[in-house]
């Protein structure tokens, strides 16, 4: 789901006009103003971290849907850049930066891809270089753009399966196969394996080529109790593939 120009000068409106706060509550975000649509108690928001596409990066870092505390941080980013009179497009790379895989999150999936040493093919110091806000190599997405929050909790691919619902892989559809094209053949890295069954499916669709998907990694949330057993699982296989894909990037440095 892309939103149209009439809706993009809406939801600006609408930040514009929120007061500036240290953090925002569900009460003050999961509002009409901002709910995108809805399939029963699947529920789709808006949120201005995603709006930002990094068309030159060499990897693609690639999630279920963002979760209620990055919705939060990008809207909290957004709005104060709105209030310095950014322009919308600033104000969401600013809210891009801030809000991708916050908290353990970021901090899980750069040991992990520290660990597989995917710095090494990049030309970075260290995979916390690619979180650099100077850095141009990494792009984060997810399958569905905006937060899905079923009975306003965080959707974690589970319950239903998007594959298994119409409202969730048309979101699929309407917002990642769009943002894919954009980008030139990165590295692919699925986070976790509700991530994969979804690009398992659009490959069978034949809705995207396989170009470079590094396949095994898992999700990188803390909640996620077999994290370390399938990363140990797939370890070697992902250095492998790496190995055998040749990336060529720039050599990195900072501005």
């Amino acid at each position: 789901m892309l939103i149209n120009s009439i809706q993009h000068k809406h939801l600006i409106e609408i930040m514009k006009s929120f007061p500036l706060k240290q953090k925002y509550t569900k009460e003050d975000l999961l509002i009409k103003d901002l709910k995108l649509g809805a399939a029963g108690n699947v529920e789709m928001y808006y949120s201005p971290h995603n709006e930002y596409i990094n068309s030159s990066a060499k990897v693609m870092l690639v999630g279920i849907t963002p979760g209620w505390q990055q919705m939060e941080i990008a809207f909290r980013t957004a709005v104060q850049a709105l209030k310095r009179q950014a322009t919308y497009e600033a104000a969401c790379q600013e809210a891009k930066v801030a809000a991708r895989m916050a908290g353990v999150m970021r901090t899980n999936v750069i040991q992990m891809l520290q660990e597989i040493g995917l710095h090494q093919f990049l030309n970075v110091p260290n995979v916390e270089a690619l979180f650099d806000p100077e850095c141009m190599l990494l792009h984060t997405t997810s399958l569905i753009r905006y937060p899905i929050l079923v009975k306003q909790q965080n959707y974690t691919g589970h319950q239903p399966a998007i594959t298994q619902n119409n409202f969730l892989y048309e979101a699929v559809l309407g917002s990642f196969l769009p943002e894919w094209s954009q980008l030139d053949e990165p590295l692919v890295i699925p986070l976790g394996k509700s991530v994969e069954a979804v690009l398992r499916q659009l490959l069978e669709e034949k809705r995207i080529r396989e170009k470079r998907i590094l396949w095994g990694f898992p999700h990188p949330s803390g909640a996620n109790g077999s994290r370390l057993k399938q990363f140990q699982q797939n370890k070697a296989d992902m250095q492998h593939r790496l190995s055998n894909l040749h990336i060529t990037a720039p050599a990195y440095e900072k501005q």
